[in-house]
């Protein structure tokens, strides 16, 4: 069976690649799983410095796989240790640099968000679409979205599904740095060896104190996610947003 997550491990850096391509990197529950064994075991090796998280193949992620959807799998995809892909509720202690060089789409805007960095390449494009399927962002795209640009641009943005290309998403303040290649990895990697060269325990110092005031707020604003979502997925208008996004058709709303 193919390993649905890549590991190279290399002067510190761990490099992690989504290896699902023939589904744009759509995480089910296999790929959760190994995406959170995969951070597991970048958190507990005192070799590795910082992490990377790539995508295989034309996209970064798609998001969760709509067959997990109509599967009734969602709340297996999006619970368990770190919640969606084992990182979207992790706490980390090292850096982590998503490297982007396609859509990064809905739960896959979401794991991009929740890393620390954002090295986006000409190919990239950003959006969070699950209000046009009937649902929210509820692995923590809404709030941390919300946070991180003018709050005018971020509901325009979230309450449309619009997808946001590179230059308005370097605008916004969401990327670290652009790469000029299509393939991001590369800028990811020197950014990485900048971080490598700089001081462990200073590193891991500055990271917490960047997230203190973010995590002093994400026990409410989780608990707030859940209580709006758990009435969204069981809804008759998620059930046809996941219908008509297979049928290629526009859904029809009831509301309910």
């Amino acid at each position: 069976m193919t390993d649905l997550v890549l590991t190279e491990i290399e002067d510190g850096i761990a490099t992690l690649t989504l290896n699902r391509p023939e589904a744009r990197n759509a995480v089910n529950v296999a790929l959760g799983g190994a995406l959170r064994a995969a951070l597991d075991r970048v958190e507990a090796d005192p070799s590795i410095r910082i992490g990377i998280l790539c995508g295989a193949g034309a996209a970064f992620s798609a998001g969760l796989d709509l067959k997990a959807v109509a599967a009734g799998q969602v709340q297996e995809v999006l619970e368990g240790e770190g919640g969606f892909g084992g990182l979207v509720r992790r706490v980390r202690t090292k850096p982590l640099i998503a490297a982007v060089g396609g859509p990064a789409l809905a739960g896959g805007f979401e794991l991009a968000l929740a890393c620390d960095m954002i090295v986006a390449g000409p190919g990239a494009r950003f959006g969070l679409p699950e209000p046009r399927r009937g649902l929210i962002a509820a692995a923590g795209g809404v709030f941390r979205l919300a946070s991180r640009i003018p709050a005018h641009r971020a509901a325009e943005i979230l309450l449309t599904g619009r997808i946001i290309d590179l230059d308005e998403a370097y605008e916004l303040g969401l990327i670290s740095r652009r790469s000029k290649d299509e393939d991001p990895l590369p800028a990811a990697m020197a950014l990485a060896r900048e971080i490598v060269a700089a001081a462990p325990l200073a590193v891991t110092a500055t990271l917490a104190l960047m997230r203190a005031a973010e995590r002093a707020l994400e026990p409410m604003l989780w608990a707030e996610n859940d209580r709006l979502f758990a009435p969204i997925i069981g809804s008759t208008d998620a059930r046809e947003g996941a219908v008509a996004f297979a049928e290629r058709r526009s859904p029809r709303w009831h509301g309910r």
